[in-house]
């Protein structure tokens, strides 16, 4: 198989599973903290990634487990950001704004250190970036204008997507699984040390004024947890193994897709109605695919 058309399979992949990951990640939420839900999900891949490891091998070395820690602050940094942003609102706006950003890093990145396409490449990048608006797009009929805050918060969290697949693509050729690990492992000490943090701050709060913290169980999204951190976790496999044997600008806008497999299981498991821009935002996609295939 060619090498760009191995990337395009992988990468398109990627993005439903990271899509699925979300997915899985929405509900969980829906029933515990998202803290809680990042917490766990960080342990579950981290569970998953060594026993793969132990599997797959790779060479240990300070550079793979520190650009692999790097990274974990960057999707820590992502996951607080785009939570944030998108509880501010309009998500119709700001969510296909961050996967813009989390794209444009990593291809303007990619084209500085010498990245060559095609003409037809170069018109497929832009197509997928309309796509990757397309199907971001929330339906939301109270939508209004961004505040300044959700806007900067929302590139912010693209920002750190896109510092976050750069940083992957660092990482060692021959370091297996190492720098995920890493990411897992760090990235889970940030979440648990955060809810610890706000767990603290609910209690003196609470005995200011007098009165007693209601706190809520783990175990009503659990399983969902643990499954989002599993899913998650072949997904970032997928994303290393994509920049590994193709361009980063090329993986970037692929996987920058990432809301189709929220927005298809959505459809299928929660019956939920995809709008008539998302299926032209998926149409897209497919078509700059295959353009990205036969470039």
């Amino acid at each position: 198989m060619p090498a760009l058309l191995a990337v395009v399979v992988v990468g398109m992949s990627s993005a439903f599973v990271f899509g699925s990951a979300d997915f899985l990640g929405g509900l969980a939420s829906q029933r515990i903290s998202s803290l809680r839900v990042t917490a766990i999900a960080a342990v579950a891949g981290l569970v998953l990634l060594t026993a793969a490891s132990a599997l797959v091998g790779g060479t240990w070395s300070w550079n793979a487990v520190l650009l692999g820690a790097l990274s974990g602050v960057a999707g820590a940094l992502a996951i607080s950001l785009l939570y944030a942003c998108l509880a501010i609102g309009p998500m119709s706006i700001l969510s296909p704004t961050t996967a813009v950003v989390s794209a444009i890093v990593p291809v303007a990145i990619g084209f500085a250190r010498g990245e060559k396409l095609r003409a037809l490449g170069y018109l497929a990048i832009g197509i997928a970036l309309v796509a990757v608006v397309l199907v971001g797009f929330v339906r939301d009929s109270r939508a209004v204008r961004p505040s300044a805050r959700g806007l900067l918060m929302a590139v912010g969290s693209g920002v750190c997507i896109g510092l976050f697949i750069v940083i992957i693509d660092l990482t060692p050729k021959d370091s297996g699984l190492i720098p995920l690990i890493a990411n897992r492992g760090l990235n889970a000490i940030i979440m648990f040390a955060s809810i610890g943090v706000v767990a603290l701050l609910a209690r003196r709060r609470a005995t200011a004024q007098g009165t007693v913290v209601q706190t809520s169980g783990w175990r009503p999204g659990l399983i969902l947890a643990i499954a989002c951190g599993l899913v998650d976790s072949v997904a970032n496999t997928g994303l290393l193994v994509g920049v590994r044997i193709g361009d980063l600008s090329v993986m970037a806008v692929l996987t920058a897709l990432y809301p189709a497999g929220t927005i298809i299981l959505a459809a299928i498991v929660l019956k939920e109605r995809i709008a008539t821009v998302q299926y032209l935002g998926l149409a897209l996609a497919i078509a700059a695919g295959a353009m990205l295939a036969i470039n």
